[in-house]
């Protein structure tokens, strides 16, 4: 099982983005699905998570706003759109999920990162 982030790149400030995180592999069940963000020097922190019934969190309720995420259980795919984006939302984007392999054991898996540059 594999997880395969797409969708970083360098935008202007107020501009938009579009995060995708597709599971490959043949996962028993996919969990929760989340998007993580890591600066420099500081570790790595939850955007927002949702589970395989649809049940969003914000780590931030202030970029639920600006941010949403969702996902496609039939694609086993996770989207954040990330709109209004600020410098301050330079980062490296990591999406992860909790998925049950066979014999019913969970695991957490990370994508490869997605650089995202907010910049003019």
């Amino acid at each position: 099982v594999q997880l395969q982030a797409s969708g970083g790149g360098l935008v202007q400030p107020g501009g938009s983005l579009r995060l995708s995180c597709a599971v490959s592999g043949s996962p028993i069940f996919v969990n929760d699905m989340g998007w993580y963000r890591q600066t420099p020097g500081n570790q790595r922190e939850l955007v927002a998570r949702v589970s395989s019934g649809g049940i969003v969190a914000f780590a931030d309720s202030r970029m639920r706003g600006r941010f949403s995420i969702s996902r496609d259980n039939a694609e086993n795919t996770v989207y954040l759109q990330m709109n209004s984006l600020k410098p301050e939302d330079t980062a490296v984007y990591y999406c992860h999920a909790v998925i049950t392999s066979y014999g019913g054991v969970k695991n957490d898996y990370w994508g490869q990162g997605t650089l995202v540059t907010v910049s003019s």
